[in-house]
């Protein structure tokens, strides 16, 4: 996979060469790092019958940050949002919001705006009177609640359609209304439930930013739940990467994507290759039984068994094996490829000495002009910095 968009900020000035070491050297904090928290999920724990859906979730939220919750389908991210939003209870643990315990006050008082991924819009209302819908008239006079709706017909760019009904607007359209009857009550807190799920792909990519664009022109703190990593990474401040009722890690995007901290996370997040690996002294591994590897940066336990990893963009490919400090090199076989428009993606299959041994796929990126340069036999040049190296147990050991 090519570097994504969503991380060339990333990437070194123009003509300078892009390098694993340079990638990692700009690890850095969010902007929001030093805001104050405005909400935190302290021990949570649930479970349905007997499937444990959540287990010891500790996060924060800070003023003005967007955090995605993201992981595959039965992860227990929607499950962590609708504790936070009360429409589920912990079975332990407490939800503090602004240094007050919220855990059992029920959804209506917790100020927190909630977008779901079927919309909810009451299809016998007006998009008007669906966005004035919890303006409370206790609350807000007559005029008041015709300037908010004005106010935000014009946030969401739509303000041509108050008198419609939902079932005149197209999908990206009602989510957008959906967003503005969320948001009216000005609440302390947004929450949205896979809010572009159900929309085609060009129509999520500009709803998402404009999702972000309003969240930071109203600083308001916002959780998002997603199964979509492009669509998490790309407009998160902070993402907690779910894994069987577990966070696997809560970090910045650029951390999650280039120093992941388990075998899940860097599995999960783009593409990365894994081959086994056992460590043959304090600072060496043999590699698939047979590659030799200094790594002088970590120290290992001899017969240690491990799993290096690296990215498919993270490679160079060479007709033959290239000494040089801070590399390595594997002997490949091209085994099929892959046009995916600015560069090409090539299978490949490492070359080993024993017959019986379990073939090891590895994916490649190229840029088009490269093809020229192919054979069916190839070395990989992989620089060290780029390596990831996880224990049995899916730790990160670097």
């Amino acid at each position: 996979m090519q570097i994504p968009t969503y991380l060339q900020n990333s990437l070194p000035p123009t003509g300078e060469k892009l390098s694993a070491g340079h990638l990692l050297s700009t690890l850095k904090n969010y902007p929001t790092a030093n805001a104050k928290v405005v909400l935190e999920a302290v021990d949570i724990q649930k479970s349905f019958a007997h499937t444990k859906v959540l287990e010891h979730i500790n996060l924060d939220l800070k003023a003005g940050e967007f955090v995605s919750f993201l992981g595959p389908s039965g992860c227990g991210k929607t499950t962590l949002l609708r504790i936070i939003a009360g429409l589920e209870q912990p079975d332990y643990g407490r939800i503090i919001k602004q240094h007050v315990d919220i855990t059992h006050l029920n959804t209506a008082r917790r100020k927190c705006g909630i977008v779901f991924q079927n919309y909810a819009l009451f299809p016998n209302l007006t998009v008007a009177e669906n966005i004035a819908f919890g303006l409370h008239k206790k609350q807000w006079t007559a005029a008041q609640i015709q300037t908010r709706i004005t106010e935000l017909l014009q946030l969401i760019e739509l303000p041509e359609i108050s008198d419609k009904y939902p079932n005149q607007l197209s999908g990206g359209q009602q989510q957008r209304v959906a967003l503005a009857r969320a948001i009216a009550p000005k609440p302390d807190i947004l929450l949205l439930d896979e809010p572009l799920s159900a929309l085609d792909a060009l129509v999520r990519l500009n709803l998402r930013q404009k999702i972000r664009a309003i969240q930071q022109q109203l600083n308001l703190p916002a959780i998002m739940v997603t199964h979509d990593q492009e669509e998490a990474l790309s407009i998160s401040d902070r993402v907690a990467v779910m894994n069987k009722g577990l966070i696997e890690q809560l970090d910045t995007p650029h951390n999650i994507y280039y120093k992941p901290q388990t075998r899940f996370v860097a599995q999960f997040i783009g593409t990365m290759n894994f081959i086994q690996a056992t460590a043959i002294s304090t600072h060496s591994l043999k590699i698939a039984g047979q590659y030799e590897l200094d790594h002088p940066s970590i120290t290992f336990r001899a017969g240690e068994q491990l799993e290096i990893a690296f990215r498919p963009e993270n490679i160079e490919l060479a007709l033959k094996p290239e000494e040089r400090k801070g590399q390595f090199s594997l002997a490949v076989r091209i085994l099929n490829m892959e046009f995916l428009g600015a560069k090409r993606r090539l299978f490949c299959e490492l070359k080993q000495n024993d017959p019986q041994a379990a073939p090891v796929q590895l994916q490649i990126d190229i840029e088009n002009q490269q093809l020229m340069n192919l054979a069916d036999d190839m070395w990989l040049q992989i620089p060290t910095q780029a390596l990831h190296v996880f224990d049995l147990q899916g730790i990160a050991r670097c």
